[in-house]
């Protein structure tokens, strides 16, 4: 159910959502983009930190929200220091409306229910916006520092993809 998140996800930034159909996107809406794809995964965190009740799933929902919140200072201060200003786009407003949804889905679980979900949904979502990074966002972007920190991201986030996967394999 949850897990749908990561299939919207995929289908918006991979299968032509409007932002991502123009022919190239800029570096300020590809700020904002990966910002919002952070934000998600912070607020399924702190939910999760909320509601779940297997402990590895809380201590896994803890690494989102410390690395996530980590990237996204990494990214505030770097449109600062170059004097960018994210731009809201028909991507990032697509992503936030979806996982507004999505997470009043997940909050109608508990116990095991939540926790299995909540975990598919991390598995689905990583691999989604890992797949967008690298297809689309790394190299859309143009200013050399921006494409460095969506790099580095990437390589953070493949991390989460496989403690998910193994946090799941946990939960079978």
């Amino acid at each position: 159910m949850f897990a749908q998140v990561g299939a919207a996800i995929a289908a918006v930034m991979l299968l032509g959502g409007p932002a991502l159909a123009e022919s190239k996107l800029t570096d300020p809406q590809i700020a904002h983009i990966a910002y919002t794809a952070g934000n998600i995964d912070i607020a399924a965190a702190k939910q999760a930190l909320t509601k779940a009740s297997n402990k590895e799933v809380k201590a896994f929902a803890q690494d989102m929200v410390r690395d996530h919140e980590a990237v996204n200072k990494q990214a505030l201060d770097l449109v600062k220091k170059l004097n960018v200003t994210p731009e809201d786009n028909d991507t990032s407003k697509a992503l936030s409306k979806q996982a507004s949804e999505k997470l009043a889905e997940l909050g109608k679980l508990n116990g095991a229910a939540f926790d299995k979900a909540y975990v598919a949904n991390e598995v689905a979502y990583h691999k989604a916006v890992d797949s967008a990074l690298e297809t689309k966002l790394i190299p859309s972007a143009s200013n050399a520092e921006l494409k460095s920190l969506l790099q580095t991201g990437l390589k953070i986030f493949q991390g989460h993809e496989q403690h998910a996967e193994h946090v799941a394999a946990g939960l079978k």
